[in-house]
């Protein structure tokens, strides 16, 4: 079941995004894409999940060459790796039940699809889906009137609904606060060791990758320039995914975190009414 990206590129124009990417993955990681807007992680994914074609190189998992599968075998890649959006991606109008079933759209009939018909037993796996992740209560309320977080949950849900080898999530958290990003990030955890399944996330927070991710991948300029356990994610491997300010000093990762722990001495700035570091772009 092992997941291989070789030497994939894609091009927009004279503009390449994703640069000669070669990754293998074995079946069951839950690995995390870092890097700075543009670096390519979304680029890679979308190629993943064949929203968007490789220039160049090849995509294989489990034997196969997905990025040469076309018309019914393609649809069967797209509901065995399920992709969860920055932006949801669900129907507003619809009921949080509705959109969970939309899950199995690539399991069904057409004329099923078309009509809207879903069996019973696809009612309770959606109810037992929502259940798992804390938010059963909303399945009759339509999906426009949740907040960011739960329609987060509900999109993790629909996505467990296609009974996916892999997950991708683009940036899960990034429009979530702090302590719907950890109920997201543990959600996505408990599919990866309960279900063996493999998810790969693309992330802006240096702290969410070493919490969660046992391999973090780091690109800059469509390039993969660390790849690594989250212990080896070093200030000098850091400044290479990131670069340097003018006068040549990394990242302060403090001003990335989604932790909602004060620490002592934040604490005590609190008190003196400074604004924490690690809350300060929250």
């Amino acid at each position: 079941m092992m997941f291989e990206l070789k030497n994939v590129t894609r091009r927009f124009g004279k503009k390449t995004a994703v640069d000669s990417v070669t990754l293998d993955i074995p079946q069951g990681q839950m690995v995390g894409i870092i890097g700075r807007s543009g670096a390519g992680k979304s680029t890679l994914l979308r190629m993943i999940n064949r929203l968007q074609e490789p220039t160049s190189g090849s995509i294989h998992f489990a034997g196969v060459e997905v990025s040469s599968l076309r018309g019914q075998a393609l649809r069967n890649w797209q509901r065995d790796c399920a992709m969860i959006f920055q932006q949801f991606n669900l129907v507003p109008r619809l009921d949080v039940l509705t959109n969970v079933m939309l899950g199995r759209l690539n399991h069904r009939s057409t004329a099923m699809s078309l009509l809207g018909l879903f069996s019973r037993e696809e009612r309770i796996h959606a109810i037992a889906a929502l259940e798992r992740l804390g938010i059963e209560q909303t399945a009759l309320q339509m999906a426009g009137t949740l907040s960011g977080g739960q329609q987060q949950r509900v999109a993790i849900a629909r996505a467990l609904m296609q009974n996916p080898k892999m997950v991708l999530a683009d940036e899960p958290i990034a429009s979530l606060d702090p302590l719907n990003a950890k109920i997201v990030m543990d959600a996505l955890r408990d599919i990866n060791e309960r279900e063996g399944i493999t998810v790969i996330t693309n992330l802006h927070t240096l702290d969410t990758a070493r919490n969660y991710c046992e391999r973090i991948v780091g690109m800059a300029a469509g390039r993969v320039v660390f790849d690594g356990k989250p212990s080896e994610l070093t200030a000098e491997a850091v400044k290479q995914i990131y670069g340097t300010d003018k006068d040549g000093a990394g990242i302060d990762e403090t001003m990335t975190s989604t932790s909602i722990n004060v620490p002592a001495a934040a604490a005590a700035n609190q008190s003196a009414g400074l604004q924490p570091l690690a809350l300060a772009g929250l």
